[in-house]
Parts: C-alpha cells; sequence; structure tokens
C-alpha cells in the first residue's frame, strides 16, 4: 500500500505544481501592468511639474500687470477727478462773468441793430 500512497503524493504535488504554474501566470502579468503604471506615472510627473511651473510663473506675471494696470487706472481716475473739479472752478470763476460779457454784447448788438432798423 506504500507504493499506493506514493503515486497518490505524487500525483497530488503534479497537480499543485500544475495550479501553481497556472496561477503563477496571472500573477506575472499583474506584476508586469504595475510596474508599467508605475512608470506611466513617474512619466506623466515629469511631464507635469514643469507644466505647473511654467503656470505658477504666468499667473505671478499676470498679477505683476494687473498691479501696474490697477495703478494706471487710480492715477487716471485721479486725473479725471481733478480735470473735474478744475471745470467746476473754472465755470464758477470764468464762466460767470462771460456770460454776463456775453448777454451784454447780445444786448449792445441788438440796440444797435435795432436803432439802424428805425433810421
Amino acid at each position: 500500500m506504500d507504493h499506493i500512497g506514493d503515486i497518490a503524493g505524487l500525483a497530488a504535488a503534479i497537480g499543485f505544481l500544475i495550479l501553481v504554474g497556472l496561477l503563477a501566470v496571472p500573477i506575472l502579468k499583474l506584476g508586469r501592468v504595475l510596474d508599467q503604471t508605475r512608470n506611466s506615472v513617474e512619466e506623466l510627473t515629469a511631464h507635469t511639474v514643469p507644466i505647473l511651473d511654467e503656470a505658477t510663473d504666468s499667473v505671478a506675471g499676470a498679477n505683476t500687470i494687473l498691479e501696474r494696470a490697477d495703478t494706471i487706472t487710480t492715477a487716471a481716475a485721479e486725473v479725471s477727478q481733478n480735470v473735474s473739479a478744475l471745470t467746476a472752478l473754472f465755470s464758477a470763476t470764468i464762466g460767470s462773468p462771460m456770460i454776463k460779457i456775453a448777454a451784454f454784447t447780445y444786448g449792445v448788438r441788438t440796440a444797435f441793430t435795432s436803432r439802424k432798423a428805425k433810421r
């Protein structure tokens, strides 16, 4: 009976060896897939980091330009306020007398034309 037990043990060992061989193939393929995934992630990281650095530099440059534009806009608003104040001052100082002079001149002209018309 020892002989039959040895054959059964040998058959079980061969079956186990075949089972291990069949399971090793998918495990090896999975290992290759994981290696390719790791390589893809490394490549993606290597390409993405410089792009992010360039984007950061671009945003910083845009912020600098916007700060300059804000300064220019503020200066333009101040100039506009100054022109408005100067116009108001001109109107108050010179505008009223000029209107009186224009009215006086119109009155004198009208008087002369009406005198000429009566003659």
